[in-house]
């Protein structure tokens, strides 16, 4: 049976992963107003049924507090939607004279939803995906499959109503291990939103998909000497016992500054907190932790009265949080996990220094990266301590559970909390559209390149040759090839025997016994068609060009005395052998004597003429 299962749970995830890609362009290609429009209309058909879905997890689980399960599926429909309402997601997102960024969507978003917060979370990850248009196939924890599954159809059938695709939206109602495992790694998945225990997270991350997961959270909360003591207990409590201690940000352990001990216990004890003895303790941990020190799924959610009967003891009427005096942190000491049920352990340090270094311990026992909480009236302390604690939200005077996921701070709004590298995740964000989107930037230049060759424009290269008759002499000096001075009269010299070798084909174009100048030949592969297939060899045979067989063009440069591996170094090189042989596609080659004019150097090194025998 189990099998079988399995093989429907897989079938089913290739099914609804399928689907969501074939109309994932076809999502891609909405503009912003309508992706808006449908957005608006999802997040009110979850908003008005919030507390029946709310109250559907709650008979689903067993988890948790049906109004609790209501407001969360509110915050996830109303506070998220408000908050990136305005949030451009298509097209050019952000422009400045430099830099245009332009917004792509990543694709399927393979959605693993748990069985803490199912409702809630279905909605956000449906809502930020669709944002930022995206389809999304939700994976959902098997005792929550129900709830979430209807979760997922009342935001399709709005979102359809507003144009969209009704596959763009896709949930699993048999997912197991294999089915959920298929899901995230289908070539078809793009990225992955993964919340729920260590191993489903590292499945993720191991998949071989972008993916963001979302880590476990001991979360300690230090109330530090001059902190407003009925307020920081007050927010304690309200943070612990919202949901029945179900979100991964609820506080887990009271960490108390020496000097407040006294005045902080009784404000416990006035506000509905009940402190266990030593012996209650022990039984109260061999219920929470199972033999392998992993934590009890029985105690998550439930009530006070629930986990004390369990324990074996009784609690007095209207307790809300059970509190267990605890002598330090790690395997020996199982109320010192993440216990995610209305638990706190109680720790008395004395000083800031001592704080925080417990802080440090209970986070690096299963709730690194995730949340710490502060209670005090100093902003330079909140600082101090934050900067030393492995979490990527450290709240201050304020419930942790509400101020991780931004209800009470000035977070973004989220239901996935990402832990940063502490906890081994991609982000320590709070999740949102953002990171749901691909973001393409196109740069232009603002600061120009130098170069040691001058552009070239092509009209500069075609210009035709000017007259050889006497110039006006020139006053720059004529250097070599290997940059030494060359002693005048030996150019006088190499100038006449050039001058004295001259053919009448090679007479000034004014001349009419001169041919007609012929146009550059513009091939393939040149440097003015594309790039180039190699450097040209000035003594390959090119025929119809008038070169002699097996011979270098004697009308392309002048002869050289000097011949090494069967190619003919030039001695003098003027302006016209430069443009001769750039209308040939040809090479000069030159050696550390050869004489170059100013303007045939001008012209040929940007064009790289030149070449070593």
């Amino acid at each position: 049976m189990s099998a079988d299962k399995d093989l429907v749970s897989v079938q089913q995830a290739r099914d609804l992963v399928e689907a969501a890609h074939r109309v994932q362009g076809e999502l891609a290609r909405f503009d912003q107003a309508k992706i808006d429009r449908i957005c608006e209309a999802m997040a009110r058909a979850a908003l008005r049924e919030a507390a029946r879905l709310g109250a559907m997890a709650v008979e689903e689980t067993g988890f948790g507090i049906a109004d609790d399960k209501r407001e969360k599926n509110r915050f996830a429909a109303e506070d998220v939607w408000n908050y990136f309402r305005g949030l451009r997601t298509v097209g050019v997102v952000s422009e400045s004279k430099d830099v245009v960024e332009i917004a792509s969507p990543r694709g399927v978003v393979a959605g693993i939803i748990p069985s803490t917060n199912p409702t809630s979370t279905a909605i956000f990850k449906i809502l930020i995906a669709v944002k930022s248009r995206n389809a999304i196939v939700l994976s959902p924890h098997p005792s929550a499959a129900r709830c979430i599954n209807e979760s997922a159809r009342v935001m399709r059938e709005a979102g359809a109503k507003e144009g969209l695709p009704a596959e763009a939206i896709g949930c699993m109602t048999s997912a197991t291990i294999e089915g959920t495992e298929t899901l995230m790694k289908s070539k078809q998945t793009a990225v992955i939103l993964a919340t729920g225990g260590i191993g489903l997270v590292r499945a993720a991350y191991s998949s071989g998909k972008p993916a963001f997961g979302v880590g476990p959270g001991n979360v300690p909360s230090f109330i530090e000497r001059t902190a407003d003591v009925p307020k920081a207990v007050q927010d304690i409590l309200t943070g612990t016992c919202f949901d029945n201690g179900t979100i991964c940000a609820s506080e887990q352990a009271v960490i108390c500054d020496a000097p407040i001990e006294k005045a902080v216990r009784e404000q416990f004890k006035a506000q509905g907190g009940h402190f266990i003895s030593s012996s209650e303790a022990d039984q109260l941990a061999g219920i929470v932790a199972t033999p392998q020190r992993s934590l009890n799924p029985s105690i998550v959610g439930r009530s006070v009265e629930v986990i004390a009967k369990m324990a074996g003891f009784s609690v007095p009427p209207g307790t809300r949080c059970i509190i267990a005096d605890v002598g330090g942190v790690g395997r020996d000491y199982p109320l010192s996990m993440e216990k995610l049920s209305p638990i706190l352990a109680f720790y008395v340090v004395d000083g800031i220094q001592q704080g925080t270094e417990r802080s440090q311990e209970v986070l690096h026992y299963g709730g690194m990266g995730h949340t710490a909480g502060l209670h005090t009236r100093s902003r330079e302390v909140a600082v101090r301590v934050g900067s030393e604690l492995p979490a990527s939200r450290i709240t201050v005077n304020t419930p942790t559970t509400h101020g991780a996921i931004g209800f009470s701070t000035a977070l973004p709004p989220s239901m996935t909390l990402g832990c940063g590298s502490w906890g081994g995740n991609v982000t320590s964000d709070n999740v949102s559209p953002l990171h749901l989107m691909d973001i393409k930037r196109v740069a232009f230049e603002t600061r120009p390149v130098k170069s040691s060759r001058p552009a070239v424009t092509a009209r500069e290269i075609s210009q035709p040759a000017q007259p050889t008759h006497s110039p006006a002499p020139s006053r720059q000096p004529v250097v070599s090839a290997s940059g030494g001075k060359i002693d005048r009269e030996e150019i006088a010299a190499i100038v006449d025997r050039f001058l004295a070798g001259r053919r009448p084909e090679e007479l000034e174009p004014s001349s009419p016994l001169a041919p007609p100048p012929r146009p550059i030949e513009v091939e393939a592969g040149s440097m003015y068609s594309g790039p180039s297939s190699g450097a040209r060899d000035s003594n390959r045979t090119r025929p119809g060009n008038g070169e002699r067989p097996g011979g270098q063009d004697p009308t392309s440069v002048r002869t050289g005395t000097t011949v090494s591996n069967g190619r003919s170094e030039v001695d003098f090189v003027s302006e016209d052998d430069v443009r001769r042989a750039i209308q040939k596609g040809e090479k000069i080659y030159i050696n550390a004597k050869t004489i170059i004019t100013p303007a045939a150097r001008d012209i040929g090194e940007p064009a790289e003429v030149f070449a070593k025998a």
